[in-house]
């Protein structure tokens, strides 16, 4: 699907014998409603387009079973974060963790934040404007507890971890309309390997042709293949190399690097066009206690773990052939507040951040030419069973 995603909406509604579309980026009409609910309102066709919007921002969501909002912060330039609002999603959270990695996504652009509502089966997106988030759409996430998001230019794919035991577990497709609508791509929703196989995330790979997604009890690696009409195939399920493999970072050379939060270790694997994985690296060990969250520098020469239970991030250089080898003997690169929950990288690669769950903070580092990382700013009274962080 290299270059075809930008050309999705053309292939779908051709596929479907209706006059095709332009895509998001283009000036063009609302999309049919054939694609979503019959009492779906539009959300606002005159969006400022001419100004700037706020790329130099961290968002996280809080999750709150009463009203998820998600959280804003701006960036400086010397990587301080500052509130800058929190914006209700028109859906509700669980109230507490959901054991996943990518709660929340932004478009390649900047233009688009999508969400996940886990306590009421929903997603939500928001255009970025200059002071605020404006909510454009809320619709059903196809599925059961969504818990992860990931976008590709106009498609979006939503990650559903089961309502109750024995619930399926599936993935969900979606486009993106130019007003920021969302409408399902009809027969993209997949199963994952099994009934409650408690899945963590879900991320494009391989230049967007494929959907790789990890379970945490089966110790699975699946993959989708994804077609030129932005449709997932069936599941390809691989055997994780060790335990509980949990969250994940994709490069651009097709290499996949995944924590194992019981083995306490980080793997390395070669994506294929088919969704399978290879190993490269099996369980590097990094002496630390949960390994559960993955993010890689921008330039790709280094991966990083966040390790639940010991509050610490563990470094790793990336070798060019995806081999991963520690930064420091005792595994520990930088230590973070208590209970880290997930990680993001700044879009100008100059900034770690971790979001940490029991002290409620967010952590700010700054990469290294080596690799390593500096604590520079902290931000706090982030509400309790908050979860997801990406930046800008």
């Amino acid at each position: 699907m290299t270059s075809t995603n930008s050309l999705f909406a053309r292939a779908l509604l051709f596929s479907l014998g209706v006059l095709a579309l332009p895509v998001v980026g283009s000036a063009k009409p609302d999309a049919p409603e054939a694609f979503g609910p019959d009492s779906h309102e539009d959300g606002p066709a005159n969006l400022d387009r001419s100004h700037r919007r706020i790329h130099d921002a961290v968002y996280t969501i809080s999750n709150a079973a009463d009203g998820n909002r998600v959280l804003a912060y701006s960036r400086s330039p010397s990587g301080v974060l500052t509130s800058a609002g929190d914006f209700p999603t028109g859906g509700k959270g669980t109230g507490g963790g959901l054991g996943n990695q990518g709660a929340l996504a932004v478009t390649q652009d900047g233009r688009w934040l999508v969400t996940v509502n886990a306590g009421s089966d929903e997603i939500s997106v928001f255009s970025v404007q200059d002071e605020a988030l404006v909510l454009t759409d809320i619709v059903s996430s196809g599925g059961k507890r969504p818990i992860s998001v990931t976008v590709a230019d106009n498609l979006i794919y939503v990650l559903n971890a089961g309502g109750a035991v024995g619930s399926t577990d599936n993935i969900s497709g979606f486009y993106l309309s130019e007003q920021g609508r969302l409408y399902a791509i009809p027969d993209s929703t997949q199963p994952l390997s099994g009934a409650s196989v408690g899945p963590a995330q879900i991320s494009f790979g391989l230049h967007d042709d494929v959907l790789i997604v990890t379970e945490k009890a089966t110790s699975r690696i699946d993959g989708f293949v994804v077609d030129d009409n932005g449709r997932a195939g069936p599941v390809t399920s691989s055997v994780s190399s060790g335990a509980t493999p949990f969250g994940f970072a994709i490069s651009a050379k097709g290499n996949l690097f995944v924590s194992e939060a019981v083995s306490n270790a980080l793997s390395s694997y070669q994506l294929h066009s088919d969704g399978s994985v290879t190993s490269v690296t099996k369980s590097l060990v990094n002496k630390q206690t949960a390994a559960c969250w993955v993010v890689l520098s921008k330039n790709g020469k280094y991966a990083y773990t966040a390790n639940a239970v010991s509050n610490t991030i563990s470094g790793y250089r990336v070798g060019g052939n995806g081999a991963v080898t520690l930064l420091n003997t005792t595994g520990v690169t930088a230590v973070t507040d208590g209970h880290p929950v997930d990680m993001a990288v700044s879009e100008d690669g100059r900034f770690l951040y971790s979001l940490n769950s029991t002290s409620k903070t967010i952590v700010g580092f700054r990469f290294g030419d080596d690799g390593s990382l500096t604590r520079i700013s902290s931000v706090g009274a982030l509400p309790a069973g908050g979860t997801g962080l990406v930046a800008r």
